[in-house]
């Protein structure tokens, strides 16, 4: 644990920046904890930090003490609408990297319009939790590599951490997949904690403009529906124009946007 004051203004004592725990800190002021700080590594990898705080002066200092001991690149996400925590960031020395739409997608196929969607002829979809896990990798691996020589993967908002051998499926049963008879075409990840969230649904770049991943979604929604789900949310970056046009002529609507910030 380290401690270093600084004079706050906040009372006529100083605050007290102290590193907590390896990567969380707190700020007090007379034994009161007025801010906290902490970093996280996302699945992919990527060190992200984060900062809450009363005053704009305790934020700062939170900050001045975050990135004395944090290695760079160092990465935020803060809701657009959010001016003040924004303007933070930016005195941090932090400049928006992408900018992502969240949409709330209902899951009725009477609302999406997906309830007499098929995958194309010779393509059938294999459930979460049924996808043969060498081809499913296979699938991911070579989508990546399409995605990777194009737009680069970092436009993604996909968090998966790869693996020491390149894999990057973390949980299998997670993958929905679009079948050929011999390879798989494309996928769709679903992942519930608070609530459903489509993580990622990609078709091999060949594959596409044929109705997979209407066909996939109109899968992964309607069995949300039949659980009992009402929506599922995603996340969309602002370039990516077909993603945007998909989730829309479904009933997807943008509830929000965030900022991504990198220093």
């Amino acid at each position: 644990m380290n401690t270093k004051p600084f004079t706050s203004g906040l009372s006529e004592n100083a605050v007290m920046i102290t590193r907590v725990a390896d990567r969380q800190w707190h700020a007090l002021d007379d034994d009161l904890v007025v801010g906290r700080a902490y970093a996280e590594h996302r699945p992919d990898g990527r060190l992200f930090v984060s900062i809450d705080a009363w005053h704009d002066a305790t934020f700062d200092r939170l900050a001045e003490a975050m990135l004395a001991e944090l290695p760079a690149p160092l990465y935020t996400v803060v809701d657009e609408a959010d001016v003040e925590l924004t303007a933070g960031w930016r005195r941090a020395g932090f400049t928006i990297r992408r900018r992502e739409w969240e949409y709330v997608v209902p899951t009725d196929p009477r609302i999406t319009g997906l309830e007499a969607v098929l995958p194309p002829s010779g393509v059938t979809i294999v459930p979460a939790g049924q996808a043969d896990e060498s081809l499913l990798r296979t699938v991911d691996r070579a989508i990546r590599d399409e995605v990777e020589a194009t737009v680069g993967w970092q436009s993604m908002p996909a968090e998966v951490i790869p693996r020491p051998e390149g894999d990057t499926i973390v949980d299998s049963s997670k993958y929905a997949v679009a079948a050929a008879p011999d390879r798989y075409l494309g996928l769709i990840r679903v992942v519930t904690v608070n609530r459903p969230r489509i993580g990622l649904v990609a078709v091999r770049a060949g594959e596409q403009r044929r109705g997979i991943a209407r066909a996939l979604l109109a899968h992964a929604l309607g069995t949300l529906h039949r659980s009992g789900a009402a929506a599922a949310w995603t996340e969309v970056h602002e370039s990516n124009q077909a993603a945007s046009a998909l989730f829309e002529g479904i009933g997807g609507r943008p509830m929000s946007s965030n900022l991504e910030l990198v220093r």
